[in-house]
């Protein structure tokens, strides 16, 4: 009998989360800038906001303004997440289409061992990350420098596109280990 493998349930509920949260930032100011709001909608507003000031800080200044009212995160984390979302369903679009009968993941996991490369592909897969984030936080890096040195904060979209590598990359590896914990 085959096992419940993790990519069968984990990667999609990552990417359902992703997704739903990338979502719940932009129809949460759509919802809050309504007049009269339903009690639920209300509970809505509240849970989504008060998350995110859990990982954001949330200033007005750095934040866009939609429906005329402000996203629950500043516009650099709405890049990390809408980036987070977008790498989450492209990560694992691929891997729907592969083969993963159970003598396909025997054959690698055989491979693999006889050539002896298993150290080595995780010593190596652990550079690649540890690169992949470096080079994702050099652009965010390059905005608080600019803003450091010259006192005047980048226009949003910047921010938002600075942000975007590092929720790409950090989507980009959930989404490759669990792939690998499924094989």
């Amino acid at each position: 009998m085959r096992a419940f493998g993790w990519r069968s349930t984990l990667q999609p509920a990552f990417v359902a989360a992703s997704v739903a949260w990338a979502a719940l930032l932009l129809l949460t100011p759509w919802v809050a800038s309504r007049p009269h709001a339903s009690d639920g909608a209300a509970a809505l507003v509240l849970a989504v906001y008060g998350i995110g000031s859990l990982l954001c800080h949330q200033l007005p200044a750095r934040s866009y303004r939609i429906w005329s009212a402000q996203m629950p995160v500043c516009a650099r984390c709405a890049g990390i997440y809408f980036g987070a979302a977008i790498a989450a369903i492209l990560a694992v679009a691929p891997l729907q289409r592969r083969p993963t009968s159970d003598a396909v993941v025997e054959r690698r996991s055989r491979d693999a061992n006889a050539s002896g490369a298993v150290a080595g592909r995780r010593f190596s897969g652990a550079n690649v990350s540890r690169n992949a984030l470096i080079v994702a936080v050099v652009p965010t890096l390059a905005t608080l420098m600019y803003e450091w040195t010259t006192g005047r904060m980048p226009p949003h979209w910047i921010r938002t596109a600075a942000g975007v590598p590092i929720g790409a990359v950090a989507a980009w590896l959930v989404a490759r280990e669990t792939a690998r914990r499924s094989s």
